[in-house]
């Protein structure tokens, strides 16, 4: 049986890779920048055990690819997300973030430890 820290990283990788498929793709202007980052949070808060979700899309990466008609596509790339998930007595958090070497977005765990229950 998995434990609640399992579980706690395993609920904040499902959130970050939902974000990932669910937005990747959706066209966005620079206009739209804020609204999207609020959607983009608060939808993902809706899932179960989160906790706080952090959303910043890279105003510079949406300029230099927006095409003839004034808009682009999201990308990966644009985005560095974090997600806080609790389960039980655990908090884990995760991040997505864009690898330039790898030019490729890494998603990676980069907290768990217990905490008091609720």
């Amino acid at each position: 049986m998995p434990t609640s820290c399992e579980n706690a990283a395993f609920e904040a990788g499902i959130k970050l890779g939902a974000l990932y498929h669910q937005f990747i793709g959706m066209p966005i202007n620079i206009n739209m920048i804020d609204r999207v980052k609020r959607i983009i949070e608060d939808s993902i808060k809706n899932q179960p055990y989160v906790k706080d979700v952090k959303v910043h899309i890279k105003r510079d990466e949406v300029e230099k690819n927006i095409n003839i008609f004034g808009y682009t596509t999201l990308k990966s790339r644009m985005l560095t997300v974090t997600v806080t998930v609790i389960y039980n007595d655990c908090l884990a958090k995760a991040i997505m973030d864009y690898n330039e070497e790898l030019q490729f977005s890494l998603m990676k765990l980069v907290e768990i430890r217990r905490i008091n229950p609720r």
